[in-house]
């Protein structure tokens, strides 16, 4: 089989960000496929080019060939922009698309929503199989997050939404909490497979001390809280500023901010403003090298808004903190939390709760995460169940 991805936000390991569907198209051309993946030539987490603004015609990453569509630097400097941005995106994808080759199936992936649209489209043209994967609840976040607000917009991405899920040959989510979302919707339930937010265990090794990281930083006999991701609106890391502020007199304690975003500006100055001399911003890394920024860490942090909309998540970076075995302090409720529970994985705050989030920083537990994660979210056997799913898809020559 020869399968085609379009993903904006694709991520290979020498970048920072989620290699989730690396991962997976390595495991496809293990098993003898071909996998091709049409990605943005921006970085969607820093915003910096990947391709010296010059449209890569193909690249080999590990036998996965990698084909980048132009787009706008200007993906943070507004949401206006950031619109515009998707939009051309979405326009170069269908034509990059379109000069892929034969391919047996198209893979859909949101958020964005309007990268789908584009698979969607180079599916329909082709004649061959759409698979829509869902990794977030597009609109329902922007929604929830306030940043997408005007009635006619709201409506419209809405429609774009039932369109798509309506007019795809199957539907993966990855967390239970959508197929819920999908099947209250209207979906049929045997038009959804789960296959979740998984973690390749191989990464971490929970005897590492990451002291390479800690010396870099001047952190030796320090303790270490992490927070690994993006610097967003969505992940309420002023809450973490906070509890850092009330923190700030304890000796031998830092918290280290590793990711980049477009809050990160902002929250830069605010550190600054408040003189809090515990947090270190190191800017985005490379995924091969988080194993080693999370054995430097004794602690991690996992934190979104409180909005009802991120309770259906299940985020990458805790399934990492898990797998690299050390204790979550986890600021988001919902599935999420039956994880971390379920596990003994790490101490649940309530979003938003500065004080009791500074409390568990001060009152740590042990963790037994590691089993857990490698028993449940081992992103090798998810990638294996992936390839069996494409395979009838395509068996079933895109019969819904």
């Amino acid at each position: 089989m020869h399968l085609l991805l379009i993903h904006q936000a694709f991520v290979s390991p020498h970048e920072p960000g989620g290699t989730r569907h690396f991962e997976l198209a390595r495991q496809f051309v293990e098993e003898g496929h071909r996998f091709t993946i049409i990605g943005s030539n921006i970085s969607y987490l820093t915003g910096q080019s990947l391709s010296d603004g010059k449209a890569v015609a193909s690249e080999d990453m590990e036998g996965v060939r990698v084909l980048r569509a132009r787009m706008s630097p200007a993906l943070h400097r507004s949401f206006v922009w950031r619109l515009v941005c998707f939009l051309q995106f979405m326009v170069d994808s269908v034509w990059t698309g379109m000069r892929a080759g034969p391919v047996d199936l198209v893979i859909g992936t949101t958020p964005p929503i309007f990268q789908a649209a584009s698979a969607w489209l180079v599916a329909a043209l082709r004649r061959c199989p759409f698979l829509l994967e869902i990794r977030d609840l597009w609109p329902e976040f922007a929604i929830g997050l306030g940043v997408l607000k005007n009635g006619v917009l709201i409506s419209l991405s809405r429609w774009l939404e039932r369109f798509l899920y309506s007019r795809a040959t199957h539907l993966v989510v990855n967390s239970p909490a959508y197929r819920d979302y999908l099947t209250a919707g209207g979906v049929t339930p045997g038009k959804i497979t789960l296959i979740p937010n998984g973690v390749d265990p191989r990464m971490f090794n929970p005897s590492l001390t990451g002291e390479s990281v800690r010396k870099e930083l001047g952190l030796e006999h320090q303790f270490v809280v992490t927070y690994a991701g993006a610097l967003g609106l969505a992940n309420d890391l002023t809450t973490v500023l906070d509890s850092a502020h009330l923190l700030r007199d304890e000796p031998n304690l830092y918290f280290l901010l590793v990711g980049d975003g477009k809050e990160r500006a902002k929250l830069e100055a605010e550190v600054r403003e408040r003189r809090l001399l515990n947090v270190i911003f190191t800017g985005a890394r490379p995924k091969r090298e988080m194993p080693t920024f999370l054995a430097a860490s004794d602690a991690c942090i996992a934190i979104l808004k409180d909005i009802p909309e991120f309770r259906t998540t299940y985020p990458n970076k805790v399934l990492d903190y898990m797998a690299a075995g050390r204790p979550t302090i986890l600021a988001i409720d919902g599935v999420i939390r039956k994880v971390i529970e379920a596990a003994n994985g790490g101490i649940f705050v309530h979003p938003g709760d500065s004080k009791a989030l500074a409390e568990a920083v001060l009152a740590l537990m042990g963790t037994a995460a590691r089993d857990h994660v490698v028993k449940h979210f081992d992103r090798t056997v998810h990638a294996k169940a992936f390839v069996k799913l494409v395979a009838r898809v395509v068996a079933d020559g895109g019969r819904k």
